[in-house]
């Protein structure tokens, strides 16, 4: 029988090699581990301990990009450029010295010594006023560029244009409004009902927060464009809906020339009885054309509209920069001549300053 093998120092040689394959396997496992240590700590802690050059690569899951619980707000504009002239829009004024003051916010606008008011100098024209009227106002304009262009290539000129503060070109698209005819009115961002979950923007007028600082942020949104005939709000529900908050707004709007449209936004709002006592030119909505989004339904409130003309002498409706409420209202007005109804800006309709 052939003797087993056996290595130098007398250990049998399957038995060495056994051991010496059970101690690589440690070594190996003791590296790996070692390497998963590190880069653990790499992850955790930085590659401070890397020198400069050396790059350890550590693979990472990718997070999902967090959602958005509320509509981000949008950044803040520069002020209007410093007004030395007269500037026009092909035959519409858009700015004049006369009606503004030169503040550090930007050009602010004022009654001028004349008299003239910026609510007198930046109306839209009128038509017919010996039949019933009707106002259209449109907000939502300046911030998306397809869909004020849109507006501005459909919408007839006598339909009043609500700019927001927020674009940086939204005196250029002021300025091309204007040019097609049309008034424009300001939106100043106010504090709605479930504010911040609904929020419209940066130096939003708030309810309770006080005077001065409201007027420091309206004074914010009066000096971002030039050539409205008056401010609109921006929701605003809360703010309507609380008569010793609105009653300086419309004050300061009131002394600085200015008319105030209501679009309708809170159910129960101050603003006819706070604008009667300050003696701000002030017009309401009627009814909001597009709280359901269907060109259907935005025609009977089209026709309601005309109803209520009809009864009343005038009427006024809001609506939004949606497409189909641009096209519903380009094709309505059409034939509203024809139906013994005249389309008029917003200015048109207000209660005049007493």
């Amino acid at each position: 029988m052939a003797a087993d093998s056996t290595d130098a120092d007398g250990t049998p040689a399957d038995k060495a090699s056994s051991g010496g394959m059970r101690l690589l396997a440690i070594a190996y496992l003791s590296l790996f581990s070692l390497l998963i240590v590190a880069g653990v700590a790499v992850a955790l802690f930085g590659n401070s301990g890397v020198e400069p050059g050396v790059r350890i690569r550590i693979a990472a899951a990718v997070s999902p990009k967090p959602v958005a619980t509320r509509a981000q707000a949008p950044q803040p504009t520069a002020p209007a450029a410093a007004i030395g002239a007269p500037v026009y829009a092909g035959t519409a004024l858009v700015a004049d010295p006369a009606l503004i003051e030169t503040t550090d916010n930007g050009p602010l606008p004022r009654i001028a010594a004349d008299g003239r008011t910026p609510l007198q100098a930046y109306a839209g024209a009128v038509g017919d006023m010996s039949k019933p009227r009707i106002a259209i106002i449109v907000s939502g304009l300046g911030i998306s560029a397809k869909a004020t262009a849109a507006a501005l290539a459909k919408l007839p000129p006598q339909v009043t244009l609500a700019f927001a503060p927020y674009a940086s070109d939204v005196q250029s698209w002021v300025s091309q409004a204007r040019q097609k005819g049309h008034e424009v009115l300001l939106e100043v961002p106010m504090e709605p009902f479930d504010f911040p979950d609904s929020d419209p923007g940066p130096h939003t007028l708030r309810s309770g927060v006080g005077e001065d600082a409201n007027t420091e942020r309206l004074v914010w949104a009066l000096t971002r464009f030039t050539g409205y005939a008056g401010v609109t709000n921006l929701l605003g529900g809360r703010l309507l809906s609380d008569s010793d908050s609105l009653e300086p707004v419309l004050t300061y709007l009131a002394r600085r020339g200015l008319m105030f449209y209501d679009n309708g936004a809170a159910t129960h709002s101050a603003a006819p009885d706070v604008a009667t006592r300050v003696g701000v030119p002030f017009a309401q909505a009627t009814l909001t054309i597009d709280s359901i989004q269907t060109a259907m339904e935005i025609d009977h409130q089209l026709s309601e509209l005309e109803t209520q003309a009809r009864a009343n002498g005038s009427a006024s409706g809001s609506g939004f920069l949606y497409p189909v409420t641009i096209d519903r209202v380009a094709q309505w007005a059409q034939g509203l001549s024809g139906r013994g109804f005249v389309l008029v800006p917003a200015s048109a309709i207000v209660t005049p300053k007493k």
